[in-house]
């Protein structure tokens, strides 16, 4: 999986804009991976919503992810799922099975090292506080870093991020970025993704030549 520009969406951002423009607006953009996020919704509203998304992704070749509900994720057919510290990583890589993706937030050396245990394939760690996801743990720049540093597979960073400062949480070992409001608070959505893909390419190349 590729986790360059990872879009998460979230209503209520925009007047009238809901999760099915955001995720679109993401996939038309490029972005690599797509998570709905809906906490807002139950089962009845959310697995059509996530069957659509799900489709709409498979075929443009964006990794989809539903955030915390694993079952949703099983009957949408995502690609995955994304699970928080309260959340149970081990009995959802059981049921996504071997090949789903599986996500897990975390914020210390020791929970990234669990998350790795039970199965993840890649860690989202809040750098920057963020009022569009309040309840996490900002850890910073120089946090993040250690945590990159030992971490086995791919972490990606979220949290006040967009195309202005995404190349720091890169250069800090991030294997992509994730967001929320930078897209689907954006006056333009597909821009402002098309606009963190070009930043994401563009710290890729730089990379690349410094190698």
């Amino acid at each position: 999986m590729r986790v360059g520009v990872y879009v998460i969406t979230s209503a209520g951002l925009v007047a009238g804009r809901g999760h099915l423009e955001v995720g679109r607006a993401a996939v038309e953009g490029g972005a690599d991976a797509l998570q709905l996020r809906a906490p807002e919704l139950g089962g009845a509203e959310l697995l059509p919503l996530a069957r659509q998304l799900a489709a709409e992704c498979r075929a443009a070749g964006t990794a989809f992810i539903v955030n915390d509900r694993v079952d949703v994720a099983i009957d949408s057919g995502a690609a995955g799922v994304h699970v928080g510290q309260s959340d149970d990583p081990t009995g959802a890589r059981a049921a996504i099975g071997p090949d789903g993706i599986l996500g897990v937030s975390v914020a210390t050396l020791g929970e990234a090292r669990a998350a790795e245990a039970c199965g993840a394939d890649y860690l989202g760690v809040t750098v920057w506080a963020t009022a569009t996801k309040p309840e996490a743990t900002p850890v910073g720049l120089d946090r993040f870093r250690e945590i990159a540093a030992v971490a086995r597979i791919p972490i990606v960073g979220i949290g006040g991020i967009d195309a202005s400062n995404a190349a720091l949480v890169l250069g800090a070992g991030a294997a992509g970025v994730a967001v929320i409001s930078a897209v689907g608070a954006a006056p333009d959505p597909v821009a402002a993704t098309r606009s963190l893909v070009d930043a994401v390419h563009a710290h890729s190349i730089k990379g690349a030549r410094w190698q």
